[in-house]
């Protein structure tokens, strides 16, 4: 089994979730804080679908601590793939920054469904991801 890439992302359910956290005021925030920003802080299970708010492509090596394609040891940066990325909007709790899986720049729409799901980040880590809600249905038919 692959390792998280932070073990306190996402919870350990046959149906994981994002886990942020809620503050004694009730706001949701995302990720969970750590430390000292911790205190007082109750662990949340983010939603695990949502809308999609805005997009762009990542076409460039990002800078570290990124460790994914093109950032290993064996690698350059003419191994980084470009990716999909953007902010899907949990009704109620956080708008999160994430990669877009399962579709193309053109396949995306504004306020269109999305969900949850966990992918490859490199060799030994996996990372979290948004994807077009049709596509889990489209993979289930």
């Amino acid at each position: 089994m692959r390792a998280k890439i932070d073990p306190d992302l996402w919870s350990d359910e046959a149906e994981p979730h994002l886990m942020g956290g809620r503050l004694p005021s009730g706001e949701i925030v995302f990720p969970m804080p750590k430390g000292d920003a911790a205190k007082d802080v109750e662990p949340y299970k983010l939603s695990r679908t949502g809308t999609l708010w805005s997009w762009t492509t990542q076409s460039f090596l990002p800078k570290t601590p990124y460790a994914g394609p093109g950032s290993g040891p064996d690698q350059s940066p003419s191994d980084f793939e470009t990716f999909l990325l953007g902010y899907v909007e949990l009704p109620g709790e956080v708008i999160v920054e994430t990669r877009i899986v399962d579709a193309r720049l053109e396949d995306l729409a504004l306020g269109m469904p999305m969900e949850f799901t966990i992918v490859p980040f490199n060799e030994t880590h996996d990372t979290f991801a948004y994807r077009p809600a049709a596509h889990a249905r489209a993979k289930a038919a």
